[in-house]
């Protein structure tokens, strides 16, 4: 079972990346100024990452990665690098799979 881990960075800020049940990371937040938006930016990936078209898939100069975007087109979240689309597909699946159920790891 994943699970969302919440920490505050360096800058002060909460971030929280989604883990797979093998610990994992398949998807990383930008920076929130206060936990309760950071929390709200969970429950975003819990519902978006439940359609398929929020996955905007891109290649980069060493790979692909996905952004899960909101329904206003807000990135509220984002992959590591695969260095294959097949791979990356699996990330987007890990992603629809444990996000919904996730339970959450403050250690902010």
């Amino acid at each position: 079972m994943g699970k969302f881990e919440i920490k505050k960075d360096k800058a002060g800020e909460f971030r929280f990346n989604l883990k797979a049940g093998n610990g994992q990371v398949i998807l990383s937040s930008e920076g929130y100024k206060a936990k309760p938006s950071c929390m709200n930016g969970i429950e975003s990936v819990r519902t978006n990452s439940q359609s398929d078209e929020r996955f905007e898939r891109k290649q980069t100069a060493t790979g692909h990665k996905f952004n899960l975007k909101s329904t206003n087109g807000q990135v509220i979240g984002t992959s590591e690098i695969y260095t294959t689309v097949s791979a990356m597909e699996n990330g987007i699946a890990s992603v629809a799979k444990n996000a919904p159920d996730a339970s959450i790891d403050d250690q902010s």
